[in-house]
């Protein structure tokens, strides 16, 4: 009788030695992205929760204090901490992925040595700060769910999590080669992706609620959206502990086209970064 592989094994074959080279060195460059943003600083890796938490106080205070908008939850309530963890569960994944394509769009031209250089994988280089960002989040989503169990909240759902992280990488990372690429032709791009994510951020159900939303548009906004996807997503786990399958799929979908089209686009503008460069 055959012995039976281990499914890591299997893994690391299908992998292949190279592959298995790059995913390392993907990790090893985004280890030192980390340790680079914050060297030197006391706090250090601290930083990008406490960038979180700023965030979130601004937003509960406006919205939940002044504008008195917070919605009637059945799991947390209509109190202010409530909507807080609701608010948070939603910038989470925006934060994460905002930064990961946005600070992706430079990557190329941050690093012009290595775009000269014959032997470095260049379609490594979008993938540092999606990576980066998602290991930040992390940092976010452990504080959420330590605030939400304190909170009383079933935190069934939060096993579902890890599938709603991959899609979301995949979605980043798209983004971020389609406008690494782009950026080294033209410049003008991280100004225009800063100005677009103001539009964005208001047009995904982040700080109100989805049920706010007209019914005729509420459907557009889901199909065309894959960010309010994957905020309803987030709070359908963490706070119905439902997991929606079919929102899921349809998430899925657009991520993995534009992680295809993404780099399809680097990959065919990547033969004239040197020159430009």
């Amino acid at each position: 009788m055959a012995p039976r592989r281990s499914p890591i094994f299997s893994f690391q074959r299908w992998l292949g030695a190279q592959r298995r080279q790059r995913l390392r060195l993907w990790l090893t460059l985004v280890r030192r992205e980390l340790e680079a943003q914050y060297q030197g600083s006391v706090l250090g890796n601290a930083w990008p929760l406490l960038n979180q938490l700023s965030q979130l106080l601004i937003y509960t205070f406006i919205f939940s204090i002044i504008l008195k908008s917070r919605p009637a939850l059945a799991s947390l309530g209509d109190s202010t901490m409530g909507y807080g963890l609701w608010l948070f569960c939603g910038l989470l994944p925006w934060i994460a992925f905002t930064n990961g394509f946005s600070r992706a769009a430079t990557a190329v031209i941050r690093q012009p040595n290595l775009v000269k250089k014959v032997v470095f994988p260049l379609n490594l280089l979008p993938l540092i700060d999606p990576g980066v960002a998602m290991v930040e989040s992390a940092f976010g989503t452990l504080a959420l769910l330590v605030a939400t169990a304190i909170a009383g909240v079933n935190l069934q759902g939060a096993l579902w999590l890890p599938l709603l992280w991959l899609p979301q990488f995949l979605l980043t990372a798209g983004l971020a080669y389609l406008l690494a690429g782009l950026t080294v032709y033209l410049r003008d791009i991280p100004q225009v992706v800063g100005v677009s994510l103001n539009l964005w951020f208001y047009l995904t159900p982040i700080v109100y609620p989805l049920s706010l939303i007209p019914e005729p548009w509420r459907g557009l906004l889901l199909t065309v959206n894959p960010m309010a996807q994957l905020v309803e997503l987030y709070r359908g786990v963490l706070f119905e502990q439902q997991f929606q399958g079919g929102l899921w799929l349809k998430f899925t979908a657009i991520a993995v086209i534009l992680f295809w089209l993404g780099r399809r686009c680097f990959q065919r503008l990547q033969p004239g970064f040197a020159d430009i460069l």
